[in-house]
């Protein structure tokens, strides 16, 4: 089982060790930047689940990789402001931050907030536990783990952010460029054969561990334009 990964964009070195152990003791994989520039290429490197980003960062404007995440995927993203900056929490959250807390905080406040982002994320399907059930496919993303029928199925980490984000989408197309940039990066953005790879190779796990064949036709090409998710009939919310 894989942990959600966590990128931790803070300048001040005791805060981000603060922040980071406690994240690390609920379970969270911890990726720490004290500066835009290394905030950005850990972006592009590990493609984090979820990005605590504070504002004020000493080589550049934390709104700079804020508008880089947004650029490119629809991860989560929690800013960090001071008390009294709310000009800069209205611009971070009209700029695409999901949330913001403001400094000081209590730790019990940030693991809130960050339960709810990353429950957010699987999409309006997702329930408290951000488990979406849809027919006999059910995927936790706070876990990253995806079972069929209750059978346990093995997709690599990528595999798994694919169904992901189509997860997100249900029922709605996503491009082939919105997928490529919300796993790989902006560099694969033309790589659409990458997609078609993968999304043989989940297609074909998941048929192999459906019992009834429920699942045929989860996942639907529009060629040339990208993939939509489309939840069988008998999809359910699982519930709390």
């Amino acid at each position: 089982m894989t942990s959600p990964l966590v990128l931790l964009v803070e300048d001040d070195a005791p805060t981000r060790t603060a922040v980071a152990r406690s994240l690390a003791a609920h379970g969270y994989v911890v990726h720490e930047a004290a500066d835009a520039a290394a905030a950005i290429r850990e972006w592009e490197r590990a493609r984090p689940d979820l990005v605590i980003l504070d504002l004020g960062l000493p080589d550049a404007d934390g709104m700079a990789v804020l508008e880089r995440v947004r650029a490119e995927a629809s991860t989560p993203v929690l800013v960090l402001t001071a008390r009294d900056a709310e000009r800069d929490k209205v611009a971070a959250l009209d700029a695409g931050a999901d949330d913001h807390v403001a400094k000081p905080f209590g730790m019990a406040e940030l693991h809130a907030r960050v339960r709810a982002l990353l429950r957010r994320a699987a999409g309006p399907a997702a329930d408290a536990t951000g488990t979406v059930e849809l027919g006999t496919l059910t995927l936790d993303i706070a876990r990253h783990t995806v079972r069929v029928a209750g059978q346990p199925v093995r997709l690599t980490p990528r595999e798994f952010e694919v169904l992901k984000v189509l997860v997100a989408h249900a029922g709605r197309l996503v491009t082939h460029g919105r997928l490529l940039r919300a796993v790989w990066g902006r560099a694969y953005d033309e790589e659409s054969h990458y997609l078609h790879v993968y999304v043989s190779q989940i297609r074909r796990k998941l048929a192999a561990a459906d019992p009834d064949g429920s699942l045929t036709g989860l996942i639907v090409a529009e060629p040339g334009v990208g993939y939509r998710l489309e939840p069988p009939p008998e999809a359910s919310v699982a519930k709390a």
